[in-house]
């Protein structure tokens, strides 16, 4: 099982010349405004403060890069928060477009979503975008510690239907318990493996 001990934060890029160039696989995690990114990116890094956890949504407009050792995390912008103006939410989907125009660049994407509610029209959105530019992703349903199992199969078939995906790439998981860390560290695995293939 992959292990990761050294997660460190590289820097913060506000346009697409700031964008950094590596030869390690990159991996991406979007999701709207408030849905977990910092919380799961932690868990990933089993560090409590790697990725500063906000109680105001909006908080990342940047595309934050963290160096796991055998990959490179980009952590995107969040989405779809309401009170942010309409030239600031242009800016962030500019950013968004740039980084996925780079798509050879990226190996791999976890879309986030809460697992107690439907997929947004911008989670709908942001996953139909990976379908369209074709980008290799994974669904993780986060908060799922709030939830009893059988809520969270629910929801997890759920989310799968929104996003017509097998229940297989839907991954539940809790910042709070760890629950599902091991399923997301075998997709990674299997990335990183799939990336020496082609190497």
């Amino acid at each position: 099982m992959l292990k990761i001990t050294n997660a460190e934060f590289i820097t913060s890029a506000a346009s697409k010349e700031q964008f950094i160039k590596t030869d390690k696989p990159v991996i991406a995690v979007c999701g709207k405004s408030n849905v977990g990114k910092s919380s799961f990116i932690n868990m990933l890094a089993n560090r409590k403060k790697l990725a500063k956890v906000s109680k105001d949504p909006g908080r990342t407009r940047l595309v934050n890069y963290f160096d796991y050792g055998e990959f490179i995390l980009a952590d995107l912008p969040g989405y779809g928060f309401a009170r942010v103006s309409k030239t600031e939410k242009q800016k962030w989907a500019r950013l968004l477009d740039d980084f996925f125009s780079e798509k050879e660049s990226i190996a791999h994407v976890f879309a986030l979503a809460d697992i107690r509610h439907d997929p947004t029209a911008d989670d709908r959105q942001m996953v139909d975008y990976l379908y369209y530019h074709l980008v290799p992703f994974t669904v993780i349903a986060t908060k799922a510690d709030k939830l009893s199992k059988a809520q969270q199969a629910n929801g997890v078939t759920k989310i799968a239907a929104v996003y017509k995906c097998g229940k297989d790439n839907v991954i539940a998981t809790s910042a709070q318990t760890r629950q599902g860390l091991e399923q997301v560290l075998e997709v990674i695995e299997k990335v990183l493996l799939h990336g020496e293939k082609d190497a």
